[in-house]
């Protein structure tokens, strides 16, 4: 519980021009954390995803990486920063006339001078990381949605990025292959000793692997709840919270 903040959350307002999506955010994510952006549909999950990772300025408040006020920086400031975090996306978001191997390479292309050889080394072990290995060679529509979404990680983490976001990694997955990301999203986490940050809904993710978690209300267009999923669900008293995490339980 005494991590360090790695991002600090203050007073945020989210909006699309006039209209307010969320105001008056404010929380932190600690190092190590496997954090939940949680809320019912139109609540801004997706918004403030983008506005952390650069996509999307805030209306008004402040977002904090470690010491550094991300959206006072200019540009080129910003991307020094995003250049240690990957994103994954709900699809895998994979070029699809690249090979898996080209499309983990990409990054290491881009940002690093490493030789051709090592590059390949790399891509090879990151594969092998999400259990893809010998998967080099295939194209994005010759593998499963499954395999699409863990290829997609594997490029998240080719630069070994200190925070690792996703964007609602269980969409279109079964609970077993669900349960196996889970599994996966927890070994990268403690592989890399980075930091995770979750969009999603799903409850079985939510509970089987989130420690930290915001919870943005629709209704009320700001935030309700914070904190440990399991200590929310036994604690917090307000009702649209409880409603959310209690879903599809027998009466």
């Amino acid at each position: 519980m005494n991590a360090e903040a790695i991002i600090r959350v203050r007073n945020v307002t989210m909006a699309y021009g006039s209209f307010v999506v969320m105001r008056d955010l404010t929380f932190d994510i600690r190092h190590g954390d496997i954090f939940i952006i949680m809320g019912g549909s139109g609540c801004g999950k997706s918004t403030l995803l983008k506005i952390l990772i650069g996509l999307k300025p805030p209306a008004a408040g402040e977002i904090f990486y470690h010491d550094t006020n991300f959206w006072q920086l200019d540009p080129e400031g910003r991307k020094g920063i995003m250049r240690g975090i990957g994103v994954t996306y709900q699809s895998g978001a994979l070029w699809s006339a690249m090979t898996l191997a080209e499309n983990v390479a990409l990054p290491l292309e881009t940002y690093t001078d490493l030789p051709a050889n090592e590059i390949a080394d790399l891509v090879s072990y990151k594969l092998s990381l999400v259990g893809l290995a010998g998967f080099e060679s295939y194209y994005p529509s010759e593998i499963s949605g499954g395999m699409r979404k863990r290829a997609g990680l594997a490029r998240a983490i080719a630069l070994d990025p200190e925070i690792v976001f996703f964007d609602e990694p269980s969409a279109g997955l079964d609970p077993i292959s669900s349960r196996s990301l889970d599994e996966l999203i927890l070994q990268i986490r403690d592989s890399l000793d980075a930091t995770v940050v979750m969009v999603t809904h799903e409850l079985p993710s939510i509970f089987a692997i989130g420690n930290n978690s915001v919870f943005l209300d629709a209704e009320t267009r700001t935030m309700i709840a914070s904190g440990d999923p399991h200590t929310l669900l036994k604690e917090s008293k307000d009702p649209n919270v409880q409603a959310f995490l209690t879903r599809g339980e027998k009466k």
